[in-house]
C-alpha cells in the first residue's frame, strides 16, 4: 500500500508539473507537442537512430520573445534546455542528449536578409545550409559552409563549419560578426566585438553551452564567377594510400592558392588489402588553371585515375557537392544510425610514416571485413595560404587553428537501421588507435566538435584545448544554473 501510495504521490507531481508547463506555453501562445500527442513521435526522432530520447516537450517558438518565455519556464520549473536547428547532432544533442528535456525547436526562424550594400546578411538560425546557400546566390553573395544540405546553421556555426570554400574565407563562424541570442534566464541580447564580447568570444565555437541563438549577422563574399568540382579515384595498396596522404599534405605546404581546397574520401576496396583513395574538392579560380594547380599532386600519384572534372556556376558546385536539391523544404530529411569519431593533426607534427601505414593497414583488411558502412574523410584545414590558420589561435574559441587535416571516421550499421553494433564502436576505435598508438606520445592532436562523439573521454581536451578553462569561466557566468546541459557541453 505504501509503494502504491508513493506512486500516486510521483504521478500527481509529474501530471501536475506537466499541466503547469503546458499552461504557461498556451499563456505564451507558444506551439508545444507533449509526450502522448499525435506528432510527438516525430518530432521526438533524431537524424541518427542510434538514439532514443524523449523530451518533457518539443517547443516551435516564432519570435526572439517566445524564446525568452519557454527559457523563463525551463528556468522556473528547473528543467534543462536545448535548441534544435537542423537536427543532425551525430548524437542527438538537439534533442537534449538525456530525457526530459525542453527542445526549442527553430524551425520558424527562417528568414535569410541579405544587405548587398554591406555585404553581410542577417540567418536566422533555423535555416539549413542548402536554402541559406539558394538565398544568398540570389544576390550573387556565398559564405563558407559543408556539403550537406540539411545541416543547420546554429550548430554548424556554433563550433566550426568548414567547406570547400575554407580555406579561401575560413570558418563558417568566422564570419560572424554579430549575434543575437537569448541567455538562461530569458534575457534577450546581442553579443559582439563591442557588446558581450567575451560572450561573442565563446559563442564561435561552444554556442550551444550558453544560449540559444535567434539569428546571427554575417559577412558574405561574392560568389565567384567559376567553380569546379574536381574527383580523382584510385584502387589502392596499403603502400600507396600512405604515400597518397604524404603526398596530398606534402602538396597542402607547396604554395597552392587558397582558392583551391579538398578532401580525401577512404572506403572499403573491392579485395582485402585494398582501399578505394577518392580525391574531390574545389577550385574557385578560373577552369582553365585547375590541370596547372593540382599538378603537382597528381605527379605524386599513380598514373591513370578516375576523373571526373564537373565546372559550372558557384551554386551548381554546392548542388552537385550536396547530392540532393538543396531546397530542403521539398523533401524531408532522412535518417542513419551511426557512430563517427574524429582527429585534427598538428601542422607542426605531419602523420608519421609509421602511423600513416598503420592506418591504411587498418582500413585495407579490418575495413575490408567490417560489416559496418564506413567511410573516412581527410579534410584539408591548413597547409600554405589557408584562411582558417590565418586566425589568431585566440581570436574565437574554436581551439585549432594550427591543424593541416581534420579527420572524420564514420560508420554505420547495416541497413543504417539500429540497433547499432558494439562491432560498430569497436572498429572506429580501432581505426583512429591505429594512427595515435603509432605517433609520438606528446602528439598534440584534436578533435572537431561537429562530428561529436559521446565516447570521446578527453573531450575537454581533445574539442577545447587550452581554451577550456576560459569557457568554463563563461558558463559560471552566463549560465550558473546549467540550464544549457547536454553531453559534450561545458561544464561548470
Amino acid at each position: 500500500m505504501l509503494v502504491l501510495h508513493s506512486f500516486l504521490l510521483a504521478l500527481a507531481s509529474t501530471l501536475a508539473f506537466a499541466a503547469n508547463l503546458k499552461d504557461g506555453l498556451n499563456t505564451a501562445g507558444i506551439t508545444a507537442v507533449f509526450p502522448g500527442d499525435p506528432k510527438y513521435v516525430a518530432a521526438s526522432t533524431p537524424f541518427n537512430l542510434r538514439f532514443d530520447f524523449k523530451p518533457a516537450v518539443v517547443t516551435y517558438p516564432t519570435t526572439p520573445q517566445q524564446v525568452s518565455d519557454i527559457l523563463k519556464l525551463s528556468y522556473s520549473n528547473n528543467l534543462k534546455a536545448v535548441a534544435r536547428g537542423g537536427g543532425h547532432s551525430y548524437i542527438a544533442n538537439g534533442l537534449g542528449g538525456k530525457d526530459g528535456v525542453i527542445v526549442l525547436d527553430m524551425q520558424n526562424f527562417g528568414k535569410v536578409t541579405v544587405n548587398s550594400s554591406k555585404g553581410t546578411a542577417i540567418i536566422e538560425s533555423g535555416n539549413r545550409l542548402g536554402d541559406i546557400a539558394l538565398a544568398l546566390s540570389q544576390a550573387g553573395r556565398a559564405i563558407p559552409h559543408g556539403t550537406c544540405a540539411y545541416v543547420g546553421i546554429g550548430g554548424h556555426a556554433s563550433y566550426g563549419g568548414f567547406g570547400f570554400t575554407s580555406r579561401m574565407w575560413g570558418l563558417t563562424l568566422d564570419t560572424i560578426s554579430n549575434i543575437n541570442m537569448v541567455l538562461a534566464n530569458g534575457t534577450i541580447i546581442t553579443a559582439n566585438n563591442q557588446q558581450n564580447s567575451d560572450l561573442f568570444w565563446g559563442m564561435r565555437g561552444s554556442g550551444g553551452s550558453f544560449g540559444i541563438v535567434t539569428s546571427i549577422e554575417v559577412k558574405t563574399f561574392p560568389a565567384p564567377p567559376s567553380a569546379t568540382v574536381f574527383e580523382y579515384e584510385w584502387t589502392l595498396d596499403v603502400d600507396g594510400v600512405a604515400k597518397g596522404i604524404d603526398a596530398f599534405e606534402t602538396y597542402a605546404q607547396t604554395n597552392i592558392p587558397p582558392e583551391i581546397d579538398g578532401e580525401i574520401n577512404l572506403s572499403r576496396g573491392p579485395k582485402k588489402g585494398t582501399v578505394i583513395f577518392h580525391v574531390t574538392g574545389g577550385w574557385y579560380g578560373a577552369a582553365n588553371k585547375l590541370n596547372a594547380t593540382i599538378a603537382p599532386f597528381l605527379n605524386k600519384m599513380p598514373k591513370g585515375p578516375k576523373v571526373t572534372l564537373t565546372p559550372g556556376t558557384y551554386i551548381n558546385s554546392v548542388e552537385y557537392l550536396a547530392g540532393v536539391p538543396l531546397n530542403t523544404h521539398a523533401k524531408p530529411d532522412g535518417h542513419d544510425t551511426f557512430y563517427a569519431k574524429s582527429l585534427m593533426t598538428p601542422q607542426s607534427s605531419p602523420m608519421s610514416l609509421k602511423a600513416r601505414t598503420a592506418f591504411a593497414n587498418y582500413l585495407a583488411n579490418e575495413g575490408f571485413d567490417s560489416k559496418t558502412e564506413w567511410f573516412v574523410q581527410v579534410e584539408l584545414y591548413g597547409g600554405k595560404n589557408s584562411a582558417i590558420n590565418a586566425v589568431p589561435a585566440d581570436a574565437t574559441a574554436f581551439a585549432h587553428r594550427s591543424s593541416t587535416f581534420t579527420i572524420q571516421f564514420y560508420a554505420s550499421s547495416p541497413g543504417m537501421q539500429p540497433p547499432y553494433p558494439q562491432y560498430g564502436f569497436t572498429f572506429l576505435d580501432g581505426i583512429v588507435n591505429s594512427i595515435t598508438s603509432n605517433s609520438p606520445a606528446n602528439w598534440d592532436y584534436g578533435a572537431y566538435p561537429n562530428y561529436i562523439d559521446d565516447r570521446l573521454s578527453d573531450w575537454q581536451q581533445r574539442y577545447y584545448g587550452a581554451h577550456y578553462p576560459r569557457l568554463q569561466a563563461l558558463k559560471d557566468k552566463y549560465d550558473p544554473r546549467d540550464t544549457f546541459a547536454f553531453p559534450t557541453a561545458v561544464e561548470e
